[in-house]
C-alpha cells in the first residue's frame, strides 16, 4: 500500500512578494549606472570648461538623487511605514549635516564650495594695526619708477613696458619689501609715486586704504559701514581705484563711488551710484573700475536693462549722463579709439559696445552671448580696429572689426570665432599677432590671424596674467607668480615665486619693478631683478632715493 502525501498548503491569496521582486533593484542600478556613466562622460569632455562642468555634474547628481527617492518611495512595493522610515533617515541625515558643515564662499574658480565646520569663525577681515614687516630700511622712501595707476595699467591692456626683467630667480632672487596681513576683498593695487592704494573689509567697514610703498605701513583709510557678501565670492569690495592727477576713485561693492586726495585721503565727493539711479546690484558685486575720461568719472551700472554706464563731473560729482540699455556686467569700462572715434568701450551682460563719451550716446553694438552668465574678461584692443573678447561657460572667443562708412555709420563683423580661448575671470595680453591667456585655467596661445590654438600647457587656476616686454607674468591662483616667456614656439616657464599661499584672484601691479600681489588674506610687495650692464640695476629701476 502506498503513502498518501498530504497536498501542501494553498498560498495565501495576498502573500508579500519576496524582498527582492518589491524593491525592484534593477531600477537603480540603471538610474546609478546612468549618473555615473554622464558624471564620466563630462569629466572627460575637453571643451567644457570647469565651471560647466562642474555645475553640469551637480545637477547629475541632484537629479539622480530625487528620482532614487522617488524610486523609494513610490516603486519599492515596501510597506509605507518602511518607506517613510526611509525618507525620515534621510531627512534626518540632511539636517545634521547642515548642523555640522557650511559653504565658506567657493574653494577655486571652478565653482567648487569650500566645505568647513559650522562652528569654523567666519573670518572677519580685522587685521589690527598694521606694522612694517620686512622693510630693508626703514627710512628710504621709494617712488616708482613709473605709476600703475589702476586695473590692468595705464590703459587696462595689463601689458607693462619698459621694464626689462632678470629671468634667472634663483641667480637673482626677487627682494621682499614688505608683507602684511590685508582685510577681505578682491581688489588690486593702485600705484602712483610712493603710495598704494587698495580696497579692503575689516569686520563692518569697507575700505580704502593707502599704503606706504617702502614700507607697507598704512598711511590713510577712508570707511564706509557697509558689507557686501555673496556665498561663491565671499565678502568684501572688488574693484581696484583709479589713481588720476593726485585723485583716487573708488568703487565699493555696492556701489559708493569715493572720490579722495590721494596725498592725505581727504574726502571731495561721494555718491552711492545704484541707490541713487534705482538699479539693483550685480549678483557678485560692484566689480569694475571707475574709468576718468577728460572731466568725467565714468562707472557701470547693475542689474537692470538701463543706465549701463553712468557718468559725473570729476569736479564735484554732479550727474553728466546716463546712458545704454543692457545690464552692467563685471568688466571695466576702457577709453579706445576704434575707426578713428574716440569712445568708451564695454562690455555688458549681453553685448558689447562704443559709446560717445561726451554724452554716452550709442555708437555701435554687438550682441555677445547673453545675461545668463556673467562676463569679466576686458576686451583686448588690436591694431587695424580689432578687438579680441573672451568668455568661459562655453561662450569661447570671437575677434572683432569695427569699421565706419562715409556717413559715419559703424559696422561690426566677426573675423573668426571659436572655444580655444575661454576666459573666466583671467584678462588677456596681446603680443604681436597672438595672444596669450588662461583658458579655463591653463595657459594658451592663440594666433590671432586664423583663431588656432598655437599651444596650451600650464596649469596656473583661475589666475591673472600680466605682458612684461618678452614676458607672461602669472599670477597663479594659489598664490605663486610665475614668468613665462611669450613666444608662440611653445611653453616655457622660466622662473617661480611663491609669494602667498592662498586662493589670489587679485590682479597684480607693476611699477616700475616693483610688484605688489594681495588676497583676501595677505599683501606683499617685490623688488623684482632687472636687467642691465654689469647685472640687476635694481636701485635704478626701482627709484630708491
Amino acid at each position: 500500500m502506498s503513502a498518501i502525501n498530504p497536498p501542501a498548503p494553498a498560498a495565501p491569496a495576498h502573500a508579500p512578494l519576496p524582498l527582492h521582486r518589491r524593491l525592484r533593484w534593477w531600477l537603480p542600478v540603471i538610474l546609478a549606472a546612468a549618473a555615473a556613466g554622464n558624471v564620466y562622460r563630462l569629466r572627460a569632455a575637453a571643451d567644457l570648461d570647469t565651471m560647466t562642468r562642474n555645475f553640469r555634474i551637480m545637477l547629475t547628481l541632484v537629479g539622480a538623487a530625487g528620482l532614487l527617492l522617488v524610486w523609494w518611495l513610490f516603486l519599492t512595493r515596501l510597506r509605507w511605514r518602511a518607506r517613510l522610515a526611509g525618507l525620515g533617515l534621510v531627512i534626518v541625515c540632511g539636517v545634521g549635516a547642515k548642523g555640522l558643515v557650511r559653504i565658506d564662499g567657493s574653494a577655486d574658480g571652478g565653482g567648487r564650495p569650500r566645505m568647513v565646520w559650522r562652528w569654523t569663525p567666519r573670518r572677519s577681515g580685522e587685521v589690527g594695526r598694521l606694522t612694517q614687516t620686512a622693510a630693508a630700511n626703514p627710512r628710504a622712501a621709494i617712488v616708482a619708477a613709473s605709476d600703475y595707476p589702476g586695473y590692468l595699467g595705464r590703459d587696462r591692456s595689463g601689458v607693462v613696458t619698459g621694464v626689462d626683467l632678470e629671468p634667472d630667480w634663483r641667480a637673482h632672487p626677487p627682494r621682499e619689501l614688505w608683507r602684511h596681513p590685508i582685510g577681505l576683498g578682491w581688489s588690486g593695487f593702485a600705484v602712483a609715486g610712493s603710495r598704494a592704494i587698495t580696497q579692503e573689509q575689516r569686520g563692518g567697514d569697507e575700505l580704502v586704504v593707502c599704503y606706504d610703498l617702502a614700507s607697507g605701513r598704512q598711511v590713510w583709510a577712508h570707511a564706509h559701514p557697509v558689507r557686501f557678501s555673496e556665498p561663491m565670492g565671499g565678502d568684501g569690495p572688488r574693484a581696484t581705484p583709479t589713481i588720476d592727477q593726485g585723485r583716487v576713485y573708488a568703487v565699493g561693492a555696492t556701489g559708493i563711488l569715493d572720490v579722495m586726495e590721494a596725498a592725505t585721503g581727504r574726502l571731495l565727493w561721494t555718491r552711492d551710484v545704484l541707490k541713487e539711479a534705482g538699479l539693483p546690484n550685480t549678483y557678485f558685486g560692484k566689480s569694475s573700475s571707475p574709468l576718468v575720461v577728460d572731466d568725467l568719472v565714468v562707472v557701470t551700472g547693475g542689474m537692470a536693462k538701463r543706465s549701463t554706464l553712468l557718468a559725473f563731473h570729476a569736479a564735484d560729482g554732479a550727474p553728466a549722463w546716463r546712458a545704454g540699455h543692457d545690464e552692467a556686467s563685471f568688466t571695466s569700462p576702457m577709453l579706445v579709439t576704434l575707426a578713428g572715434r574716440r569712445q568708451i568701450l564695454t562690455v555688458n551682460a549681453a553685448t558689447v559696445t562704443g559709446q560717445d563719451p561726451r554724452d554716452g550716446r550709442l555708437l555701435w553694438e554687438y550682441d555677445w552671448g547673453n545675461n545668463q552668465w556673467p562676463k569679466c574678461a576686458q576686451p583686448v584692443l588690436l591694431a587695424g580696429d580689432r578687438l579680441l573678447l573672451s568668455a568661459s561657460f562655453n561662450a569661447g572667443c570671437v575677434l572683432l572689426q569695427v569699421k565706419r562708412d562715409a556717413d559715419g555709420r559703424f559696422t561690426v563683423a566677426e573675423r573668426w570665432k571659436n572655444r580655444h580661448l575661454k576666459s573666466e575671470f583671467s584678462n588677456l595680453v596681446a603680443d604681436g599677432g597672438y595672444v596669450y591667456g588662461l583658458d579655463d585655467g591653463i595657459l594658451a596661445c592663440v594666433d590671432l590671424a586664423t583663431g588656432q590654438r598655437k599651444w596650451k600647457d600650464g596649469r596656473y587656476g583661475h589666475g591673472q596674467v600680466l605682458r612684461v616686454e618678452d614676458f607672461l607674468l602669472v599670477q597663479a591662483e594659489p598664490g605663486t607668480v610665475a614668468l613665462v616667456t611669450a613666444t608662440p614656439a611653445g611653453y616655457h616657464e622660466v622662473a617661480r615665486l611663491n609669494a602667498l599661499s592662498t586662493k589670489t584672484w587679485n590682479t597684480p601691479a607693476l611699477a616700475g619693478n616693483l610688484l605688489l600681489v594681495r588676497n583676501d588674506q595677505e599683501a606683499v610687495c617685490y623688488r623684482l631683478p632687472t636687467r642691465a650692464a654689469g647685472g640687476p640695476a635694481a636701485s635704478a629701476a626701482s627709484g630708491v632715493r
